[in-house]
């Protein structure tokens, strides 16, 4: 595991986007693992630019994401498929039908995860998979628990993370309550891992992930066994791990 330091957001995102346009360019026809929330919004935006400028082409590359809420319609505007269109698709020219997303309105759980593993496992698995992580260690919805699920599956939400997702709905009410979601051993068969993070509030999770032990209650912690992750945070996001394993960091100013 590479863990790069930036410093702050914005070199984050740069940072970030720099691993995946460089995806983009030595293997035209990629897959692309991409994430929502609030982290990967920088990184999006700075992959956008580069569109722009000319300097990357999404024409060929695919597109697999990580979760989707489960009850909401693709034109719901918390729905993770409304997020990647307004936040990326439709700002570069990335063809849609290559665009794949769980379909939260499938009330059968287990044709919808069977479906979505199955959709994956014939673009040939992916080649660099978009990670952030929750207060509570999880990567994609996989949320801690007592082992470490395998492949797609509809998660019931912690208290903790619906709290996170709040912020983007009028009420708390409003959250999900479960989400269909990548499994571990879909995330870890990636070529690639990169995961971001980034304030203050991450510092004490980064740490867990990076140094503690590898444990189901801390899902990002399986990262460790993975041959080819980087990871990109902040200094703030990286302040615990700078004070107790700054040997583990790449790129941090000297003391």
């Amino acid at each position: 595991m590479r863990i790069l330091y930036a410093a702050d957001y914005n070199d984050l995102s740069r940072k970030a986007a720099n691993l995946i346009g460089a995806q983009v360019i030595m293997k035209p026809d990629c897959v692309l693992g991409l994430a929502t929330g609030s982290s990967p919004l920088g990184t999006y935006k700075c992959l956008i630019e580069a569109y722009e400028k000319g300097d990357l082409d999404f024409s060929r590359c695919f597109a697999a994401n990580l979760d989707e809420y489960r009850g909401l319609t693709k034109d719901n505007d918390q729905s993770y498929a409304y997020f990647m269109y307004e936040n990326l698709f439709k700002h570069i020219n990335i063809d849609m039908a290559n665009t794949n997303i769980p379909d939260g309105t499938n009330p059968d759980a287990e044709a919808e995860c069977k479906r979505y593993d199955e959709a994956v496992a014939a673009l040939g698995g992916v080649d660099i998979q978009l990670l952030g992580i929750g207060n509570n260690g999880h990567i994609g919805f996989n949320e801690p628990a007592d082992e470490f699920p395998t492949g797609t599956h509809c998660v019931d939400l912690t208290d903790s993370t619906i709290d996170a997702n709040a912020r983007f709905f009028a009420r708390r009410e409003d959250v999900p309550t479960q989400a269909y979601t990548m499994g571990i051993k879909t995330i870890m068969s990636a070529k690639k891992i990169l995961l971001i993070a980034s304030g203050e509030n991450k510092a004490p999770i980064m740490y867990e992930m990076a140094a503690g032990p590898v444990v189901p209650s801390v899902p990002a912690s399986i990262l460790q066994m993975h041959n080819d992750v980087t990871v990109v945070a902040d200094a703030a996001a990286l302040s615990i791990l700078l004070e107790k394993a700054p040997e583990l960091v790449e790129g941090a100013p000297k003391a």
